[in-house]
């Protein structure tokens, strides 16, 4: 028997074929229900709809267990992520070129940024997008390329088109690792290209990762300890690995 969320879901999933996103607000209308009940909905369990960015999209295609889904990490430790994030957005100056990585702590990074702040913000990423184009005072760039769905990033085919064009005043970095030996690691090989250019031509780059990720180690190698300016997290690292990030000159806040 269909229940009244699955008939949203249904209606959400209809007007998702005349569009690759709705606003949440315009879902909101579409289905005559508040805006936290379209939350709950599509947070209550896994389904074909999932809401990124305060958009409601369809749901990336499943991948294989040991691979990063986006929308399988975007629900967790959320306070932890919102706490490193706010650290990190308080870094920001007005009119600075701003780099945001792809992953599910950067939007917390973009959701903390006063709405009246000036910057130009650069991104890859889909969800990274969603959540810049909501800032009223921001000049939004994203690279295009191909598109990978598992982690909503757009891989760019000639970085002549864009991003070699900018260095960036500052670089905020995702990570699904953190380790003294093995550097900042993530899942997927298709992200390196990017974040390799943003860490050889940002002025500043930071690395933004809630404390789940320490002691971690991911198949794709971002660089090591080293190649960042500072690690923002929720909590204080253990004593091993703030003795290696202080003799490699590497601050870390939290």
């Amino acid at each position: 028997m269909e229940t009244r969320r699955d008939e949203r879901i249904n209606r959400l999933i209809q007007a998702l074929k005349r569009s690759d996103k709705i606003h949440l607000k315009e879902a909101s209308a579409l289905l005559g229900v508040s805006e936290m009940t379209i939350r709950r909905d599509l947070s209550s369990e896994a389904g074909p709809v999932v809401l990124l960015g305060g958009y409601v999209v369809l749901e990336p295609r499943s991948v294989t267990a040991n691979h990063y889904l986006l929308s399988d990490q975007k629900s967790r430790r959320i306070d932890e992520k919102r706490h490193a994030a706010r650290l990190a957005a308080a870094l920001v100056r007005p009119h600075q070129t701003v780099f945001f990585d792809c992953g599910t702590t950067t939007p917390y990074i973009i959701e903390a940024l006063d709405d009246e702040l000036p910057f130009t913000g650069v991104c890859y990423s889909l969800n990274t997008f969603l959540a810049l184009q909501d800032k009223p005072a921001c000049r939004v760039i994203l690279s295009g390329g191909e598109f990978h769905a598992s982690n909503a990033i757009f891989k760019p085919l000639n970085f002549q088109q864009c991003l070699n064009h900018f260095c960036p005043d500052i670089a905020f970095f995702s990570a699904a690792g953190l380790h003294p030996r093995h550097g900042a690691t993530c899942f997927n090989l298709d992200e390196l290209p990017v974040k390799h250019w943003a860490l050889e031509m940002a002025q500043q780059r930071v690395l933004v990762a809630d404390s789940s990720k320490f002691g971690k180690v991911r198949a794709a190698c971002m660089g090591p300890l080293s190649a960042f300016d500072l690690i923002i997290s929720n909590q204080q690292p253990d004593a091993a690995f703030m003795e290696y990030a202080a003799s490699v000159k590497v601050s870390v806040q939290w």
